[in-house]
């Protein structure tokens, strides 16, 4: 079984509570967006292009945090120069993120991206525009339309003041006219703003009329925590209304971070249900071991992994087994060190390395639970 069948699978029965938006299929190599296909994970490398070693170490970084999208910018023609050797490399579909030169879009789809993404105000005109959506066409690849807040058309400046969700809702209904005229319908959209309320206003507004995959998110949200939140109450306003196919949290430091915090959110709603989930308690002076230390360790070696289920981490023996009963496999402080339980069930102790021992228990369960 493929592991796109295998997701897909997983997510089904997790999936029935919400009532996704009907869509287009698009593929950006072995991966599908809309359509019915799961809702994907994406985030952006911040290295240099032309600097391929640096930017294929921070893919296969993403890429083991569980990102299935990446996307890498594309400023001039050394960055297009890296691109092939980068896309032939890269573990996950790379996407090429252009703006304002149109020649480096048509330059990076004969690289082997497997997207673009651009804004069609901001690459030169109608006529520019044609030649990256030919391209396009050529390498049988999808284009995002990405309309930010921050690029609005110049007469949509003072709609924005008034209405900015309308602003980027028509700003983007005028690229899809465009593009659909020249007949080239492999698209999806965006539409994000820095303020959660109005991006969550104008992909509702944007999804009721058409009938293209949405990829959803805040841009510019801000450094890890604060921006974190800002992208869940958007995340979770749209995503439980079935509108969005792909997300991405924005986030100011290490992309990684917008993998655990998009796969948290998916998961947390029940979106996905191959992402395990963490619990983990808030720890007081019960605690006897580094609940925060184990928990993060998780964070960064098992929810990459797509493997399901539900662990916890819990301090003590007051929060243990008891009000982790639920989770499928959990560790629990105890004066003598730890204790490993399963469904409530106390298993055995561990001692010495406690969170050496616990990822190995963690990862061979989830591993076999389902033989």
């Amino acid at each position: 079984m493929t592991r796109e069948k295998r997701v897909r699978s997983s997510c089904e029965s997790m999936m029935k509570n919400v009532k996704r938006r009907k869509t287009r299929a698009v593929r950006y190599g072995d991966v599908g967006v809309g359509g019915g296909f799961p809702i994907t994970i994406q985030s952006m490398t911040t290295a240099r292009t032309a600097d391929a070693r640096a930017v294929m170490r921070e893919i296969r970084a993403l890429a083991r945090a569980g990102c299935e999208l990446v996307r890498v910018a594309v400023k001039d023609r050394a960055d297009v120069e890296a691109l092939s050797a980068v896309c032939a490399r890269s573990p996950i579909p790379v996407i090429a993120d252009v703006h304002f030169d149109y020649r480096l879009a048509v330059a990076s789809a004969a690289a082997g991206a497997a997207g673009l993404r651009i804004n069609p105000g901001n690459i030169g005109g109608a006529d520019k525009v044609r030649r990256v959506v030919d391209a396009a066409a050529a390498a049988a690849i999808p284009i995002r339309i990405g309309v930010n807040s921050g690029s609005i058309e110049r007469d949509l400046r003072s709609l924005a003041r008034i209405d900015p969700a309308g602003a980027l809702c028509e700003s983007a209904a005028r690229s899809r006219d465009l593009v659909e005229r020249m007949g080239f319908r492999e698209l999806v959209f965006s539409l994000k703003s820095p303020d959660a309320m109005v991006t969550v206003e104008a992909n509702r507004a944007f999804a009721a009329g058409n009938d293209y995959p949405l990829h959803i998110g805040v841009t510019e949200a801000g450094p890890p925590l604060s921006g974190a939140a800002k992208s869940a109450v958007a995340l979770a306003l749209l995503l439980r209304e079935g509108i969005g196919d792909t997300v991405r949290v924005s986030l100011s430091g290490d992309p990684v971070r917008e993998v655990t915090v998009a796969a948290a959110v998916l998961s947390a709603l029940g979106l996905r249900a191959d992402i395990t989930r963490i619990v983990s308690c808030p720890t007081c002076g019960r605690s006897h071991i580094d609940v925060s230390k184990i928990a993060a360790r998780l964070e960064r070696d098992i929810i990459g992994l797509h493997m399901g289920g539900t662990v916890a981490v819990m301090g003590c023996e007051v929060n243990g087994p008891g009000e982790a009963k639920d989770a499928d496999i959990g560790l629990a402080g105890s004066c003598g060190g730890a204790i490993l339980f399963e469904k409530g069930r106390v298993v055995r102790s561990l001692k010495g390395n406690i969170a050496e021992e616990f990822i190995f228990e963690v990862r061979d369960f989830l591993r076999n639970r389902g033989d």
